[in-house]
């Protein structure tokens, strides 16, 4: 299977469209809805999603007909179809006949039949009817003109705590442990006297049970997260004995917590995910989690699958996208490195629970309105960019480390505070580059580090075995790493290092921890410069440190432990290794990479005013200058002297300023 883009599909464009429903429909609906999708060149329908008991009403019989003229509805219209599987959510009748399909909470009940990807991922009888109808589906359709990629079942979430997934988990811990005296030993279990005897003892970490015992906790979310995955990849072997060309996929979820998506990267052909903001999100947090998707297959373009055009209906304050808003985010992930422009949903439901979720086509059923007018706009630009940004890569100098092992292991600790804002200070660090429009590579623990020059981990609480080397190998060859308090802590199994902290990294960095004070939201300490004396706010965690062939850069402004190293530089090699040892307000960061920046001299995309964005996508076509403003208001951007360039948006040459109307994007190419 070649690298997945629309160049070698059979529609070399970027694909408009995004999740249709018909069988909610009367017929007589279809034909009024495809000449819609024509009208706003909404290309490529999600099919077959949430379907099963319309595809399959009785275990016995299939009932094809209805997808069998929807798709050559579609295909003559000249659309095309990203065929999904519909196992999210099995059908009644196979909840009733089959009780051990329904999944158990985190107190061992099962559910009842009730919304959706409530199956226990380790029912015999759930995976054996999901690849049955992926089978059916790859049989019957992988010929038909229409279909161009496989969407295998939708958005899977959530963890199982039935009796199944007990057992499978005792067997899954003896292949990982080969027998009990190891496991005791990497649990540490004889704390508490909770040592085992027996695998029959061995229980998941019920809400009601053993959760105290940190490696546990964290053993069965890689489990749960396997098993998923193991859902995924045999409707996808069911697919693919059929379909052998086209790209499989399923939809993720960001920085889902439960699930390692860098494992599921290595199972999919493309990355795709569904790109839902929350009303507290910024700008760059949004730019971080396409690159995020952009990272897990290293650097490949991915499908932005699911965003609404509008509102959203599920979180606590559900705002409209303001007039050109949805065109400004659909370009934010194209210049991150999406190739797809998606929707979640076509028409919106009349009923249950995302009636409310915004859609193309609202409840009135019309297409004079300002949603439709900035999807057909939007699909008009989309058509005649055509490959235009297909198959770019991101030039990336700088690369941030994330980790879902080291989440989970981190979460699951008790102390030094309860909420540790893993993710939150990840973008933090991000969002001092993306101000800059210095573009970031998200890698993890598994990448080959020796692509960049900058290498940023923060909060690298667990250390797998191998990482600190390989960390160290790159700052004697020259590179510059950058971690921070709450670091190298543990190994793959939450065992503290004997050494103590920072572990493995105490080498490349020069230094040990002593203690680590935790500081109340309204307690703050301050990081002192030493070479300038400017001071900076901090707070959270507080790591008391002292150097062992580090520099002290800053040290704490207060409390006993002022006087003492906050930021810390070890050279080493070729390279340099800096630590810092409390969370800083993001002034100090913006200070602190700009001065790392210069010294490397990794330089800016372009330097716009603030508000702006600016990133670069390379293909065999050139490069793309992608600029949005993501304010409410116009901006003027210079742009380099003695250069002149095409908006392809515009399709007019631009030369020494750029306007930018609100929310306005702009493409360039060198003239």
């Amino acid at each position: 299977m070649q690298p997945f883009s629309p160049l070698n599909s059979r529609a070399p464009f970027i694909w408009h469209g995004g999740d249709y429903n018909p069988e909610q429909w009367p017929r007589a609906i279809w034909d009024e809805d495809i000449q819609l999708m024509q009208e706003c060149h909404f290309e490529v329908a999600t099919l077959g999603v949430f379907s099963w008991v319309s595809l399959q009403p009785e275990e016995e019989r299939f009932t094809f007909e209805g997808l069998d003229t929807i798709l050559d509805k579609l295909a003559a219209a000249g659309r095309f179809v990203c065929l999904a599987t519909p196992t999210a959510a099995q059908p009644a009748w196979m909840s009733q006949r089959y009780p051990d399909v329904m999944r158990a909470g985190d107190n061992g009940v099962r559910w009842h039949h009730s919304w959706r990807v409530n199956y226990c991922p380790c029912s015999a009888n759930y995976r054996r009817l999901a690849v049955q109808i992926a089978g059916k589906l790859a049989e019957r359709y992988h010929q038909h003109p229409a279909v161009i990629a496989w969407h295998v079942s939708n958005e899977y979430a959530g963890a199982c705590y039935c009796e199944n997934c007990a057992a499978a988990f005792r067997t899954w811990l003896q292949q990982r442990y080969a027998n009990l005296d190891v496991l005791n030993q990497r649990w540490w279990a004889a704390f508490w006297s909770h040592t085992y005897t027996d695998w029959s003892q061995i229980e998941p970490p019920y809400a009601n049970g053993e959760r105290s015992n940190h490696a546990l906790v964290v053993d069965y979310k890689r489990f749960q997260s396997e098993m998923m995955l193991e859902c995924y990849k045999t409707e996808r072997d069911a697919i693919r004995a059929y379909s052998q060309h086209l790209p499989i996929t399923t939809n993720m979820m960001n920085t889902y917590s439960e699930l390692d998506y860098r494992a599921w990267a290595k199972e999919v052909d493309v990355i795709s995910w569904d790109c839902y903001p929350s009303a507290h999100d910024q700008a760059s947090d949004i730019a971080f989690a396409h690159d995020f998707m952009r990272g897990l297959r290293d650097g490949q373009p991915f499908m932005l699958m699911e965003q609404t055009p509008s509102s959203q209906n599920w979180q606590e304050y559900n705002s409209l996208k303001r007039p050109g808003v949805l065109r400004l985010w659909s370009y934010l992930a194209v210049a991150h490195g999406a190739e797809t422009v998606m929707y979640f949903q076509w028409r919106r439901s009349r009923g249950q629970c995302e009636k409310m979720h915004g859609a193309i086509i609202e409840h009135s059923g019309r297409s004079d309105t300002r949603v439709f007018r900035e999807v057909r706009q939007l699909g008009e630009e989309l058509l005649r960019l055509q490959d235009r940004t297909l198959g770019g890569v991101t030039p990336s100098e700088v690369a941030l480390i994330f980790d879902w092992n080291n989440w989970w292991a981190m979460d699951a600790s008790i102390g030094p505070v309860r909420d540790k804002r893993y993710v939150a200070t990840v973008r933090q660090h991000y969002a001092t580059f993306w101000k800059r429009n210095v573009p970031v590579d998200i890698v993890f623990s598994d990448s080959d580090f020796s692509r960049y020059r900058v290498l940023i981990a923060p909060m690298l609480y667990m250390l797998k075995p191998g990482v600190a080397e390989r960390i160290r190998d790159f700052v004697r060859q020259g590179g510059t790493f950058v971690t921070t308090y709450f670091s190298g802590m543990v190994d793959e199994c939450d065992l503290a290092f004997e050494n103590g902290y920072p572990g493995p990294l105490r080498e490349v960095l020069g230094i040990w921890n002593e203690e680590i004070d935790a500081l109340h939201p309204d307690q703050h300490n301050r990081i002192v410069l030493h070479d300038s004396g400017e001071s900076y706010t901090c707070g959270h965690l507080c790591a008391i440190t002292h150097c062992e062939g580090a520099t002290t850069l800053a040290t704490y402004g207060d409390d006993f432990y002022a006087g003492t190293p906050v930021l810390t530089r070890h050279n080493i090699g070729a390279g340099a290794a800096y630590y810092i040892g409390s969370e800083p307000e993001s002034r100090f960061l913006d200070d602190f990479y700009g001065r790392i920046l210069q010294e490397q001299q990794i330089h800016p995309v372009l330097t716009t005013p603030p508000g702006v964005e600016a990133t670069l996508r390379q293909n065999a076509q050139g490069q793309l200058l992608f600029l949005l403003n993501h304010q409410d208001t116009p901006t003027r951007v210079a742009l380099p002297p003695g250069n002149r360039y095409h908006d392809l948006l515009r399709d007019q040459e631009v030369a020494e300023t750029l306007l930018l109307e609100a929310y306005d994007v702009a493409i360039l190419t060198k003239a």
